[in-house]
């Protein structure tokens, strides 16, 4: 880095300005249509243009066509299959959100249908979901009694999934699906977790046969309404719930370790609704303190298959199903996993499968319904708990405990907030969180001290490369965030006031010269450029010279319109640090040159 020889570096190219209202278009296409959705219908004729529209809004008609028997084979398989699950899970799921039992088996039923028309997904399998279960009955109840007004709780729950299906249309059509980018993955992890452990807690009514029980969803509650009630517990209920959990929990285990066994685990919640009944029929357990749930069915009578799924589409899918499902007695769905994983492992082949799961459900309505008389409530409160354990992700807990000890704090907030608050609070803390620490990253940004690595033209952080030594003369610094009102007056503190120490430590009288390294900062606004200004005078009045290097297009655009390139000057702005670097060791070479000679002379003349 000492050569004196010096060639003249490339300039840096200043974009032609574009025009405020291309501008504004550009960001709107890049926020609302990243993947440019309408780029099928350039240069096609209106005819085609209305077929790949209604395609485009309504799938069903794109793949239907194309539609194969061998398809059909695989779909009815893999229908039939969550069909068994759809079933349990639609009753258990109902109770859990204290609806009536056919009003989950409804669930399963007409919202299959809408998204089969309407989802972009081959593989989703649309249901009840036991988090959503639980917000229905921890909101509404606080409301409305589900056992003193069954029927108003029961149109207030239609009618707040008629909403959440507005809401859901809405996101999808205004192309707002990114909003839910802002939840972390450790917020989730968190927050399924800690509903997971709720519902889990709230199980332990059916399980322990208990009649009363808290309408609270914390711990706390959930624990004195089970320790106050020791003299109800029933042995016989709590043993044929553990024996349940146990056969659902091994079939679960058996089904990861041999996938080609997953029929068994996707079975296993049938065939413990059968069991049970045969059991509690057989037996007269009811006597003994088994409740069933005859009364209330009596009154009610992306990645595997490299295929892209509309993040958007999927929105207003989801929106429609609920909105026409809530016209029809159903209530909140969506595609839980659990189900999807079924499906997936099944063999479908399109989204058919989900017709073939209404048709088996509406056979259910129709003819079976009955059959559930004898049902056991411990037995939908074992397939409860059993679904709701492969929710509780405690290894990817562990796993940003060793990766993230921030995100593992995001983790356990946002679990703690759910288990010891309420759903409501969790995940009112899971995104506050997440939003604080996005918020805190791009506010707070870093900036780094750049040496240079040996034997290179490479330059990186000092921090990260203790080899990378320092030139002599000159101070690189890096800025890492886009430079806004956000963290401009951060940036400017943190340069003016605690700079100070990395000038000493890197020269202190003899530097002559700071570069910044903008390659990181994509965007800027006039209180970034106002900080940059700041900082310029700061450095001026030291004596020191201010160079730039690699500043990006929209960056170099507002410093120019703002003059600020000009009273830098454009001869010290490079297109990289090497190259910033070689020229101010040139400069220093030159002025050390010119000191002799004038050393030199001066001496001769006192001679």
């Amino acid at each position: 880095m000492g050569n004196p020889y010096y060639e003249c570096p490339l300039p840096v190219t200043i974009p032609p300005a574009k025009p405020f209202l291309e501008s504004i278009k550009l960001g709107i296409k890049e926020t609302l249509f990243p993947d440019d959705p309408f780029r099928q219908f350039k240069n096609q004729p209106a005819s085609r243009k209305f077929i790949l529209g209604m395609q485009y809004f309504v799938p069903i008609l794109e793949w239907a066509p194309r539609y194969t028997f061998e398809f059909f084979k695989a779909d009815l398989i893999a229908g039939i299959t969550i069909a068994s699950l759809a079933v349990p899970q639609g009753i258990s799921y109902a109770s859990l959100a204290s609806l009536p039992p056919i009003i989950g088996l409804y669930s399963s039923f007409v919202p299959p249908l809408v998204y089969a028309m309407l989802g972009s997904s081959k593989d989703l399998a649309v249901g009840t979901v036991a988090v959503a279960s639980l917000l229905i009955s921890s909101m509404l109840g606080k409301e409305v009694n589900p056992n003193e007004n069954a029927r108003l709780y029961v149109q207030l729950a239609l009618t707040a999934t008629f909403f959440a299906g507005v809401f859901q249309a809405a996101l999808g059509l205004l192309r707002l699906g990114f909003i839910v980018d802002f939840l972390s993955h450790a917020t989730i992890v968190g927050f399924m977790g800690g509903a997971a452990t709720v519902v889990c807690l709230q199980q332990l009514k059916g399980i322990l046969g208990l009649v009363r029980f808290t309408h609270g969803t914390d711990l706390v509650s959930v624990l004195r309404s089970v320790f106050s009630q020791t003299h109800q517990w029933r042995w016989e209920s709590g043993v044929l719930g553990c024996c349940f959990l146990f056969f659902l929990v091994l079939t679960r285990y058996v089904s990861k370790r041999k996938p080609c066994f997953f029929w068994i685990n996707a079975m296993a919640p049938m065939m413990s609704v059968i069991v049970g009944s045969v059991l509690v029929y057989l037996t007269n357990a009811e006597k003994y303190g088994v409740q069933v749930e005859g009364v209330a069915v009596g009154r009610s009578f992306a990645m595997f298959k490299n295929y892209h799924i509309d993040g958007n589409k999927e929105m207003i899918a989801f929106g429609m199903m609920n909105i026409a499902g809530s016209c029809v007695s159903c209530y909140l769905t969506t595609g839980p996993f659990s189900r999807t994983a079924v499906n997936f492992n099944a063999g479908c082949k399109t989204a058919g499968s989900n017709i073939v799961m209404a048709a088996a459900v509406m056979v259910t309505l129709l003819f079976l319904t009955p059959l559930f008389h004898y049902t056991p409530i411990v037995v939908l409160s074992s397939i409860i708990i059993a679904a709701m354990l492969g929710l509780i992700d405690y290894e990817a807990a562990i796993g940003l405990w060793k990766v993230d000890k921030c995100d593992f704090i995001v983790c356990v907030s946002a679990y703690i907030g759910v288990v010891f608050g309420s759903v409501e609070i969790g995940l009112v803390i899971a995104v506050t969180i997440s939003l604080l620490r996005m918020l805190l990253s791009v506010a707070r940004p870093r900036t780094f001290l750049l040496g240079n690595i040996p034997n290179s033209m490479i330059f990186r952080s000092i921090d990260q490369y203790p080899i990378a030594n320092n030139i002599p003369g000159v101070l690189i610094l890096q800025i890492d965030a886009p430079v806004y009102f956000a963290n401009a007056n951060y940036l400017r503190e943190r340069w003016i006031y605690e700079e100070d120490e990395k000038l000493k430590s890197t020269g202190g009288s003899s530097l002559q010269y700071v570069i910044l390294d903008l390659s990181a900062v994509g965007s800027t606004d006039t209180s970034g450029i106002s900080m940059f200004k700041e900082v310029k005078k700061n450095i001026d009045r030291r004596g020191l010279k201010l160079v730039l290097a690699n500043p990006r297009s929209e960056v170099i655009k507002k410093l120019v319109k703002s003059k600020f390139i000009e009273s830098i000057g454009q001869e010290w702005i490079y297109l990289t640090v090497g190259e910033a670097v070689a020229a101010c060791n040139f400069m220093l070479h030159a002025s050390k040159s010119n000191n002799q000679v004038a050393d030199e002379f001066d001496a001769h003349n006192n001679a």
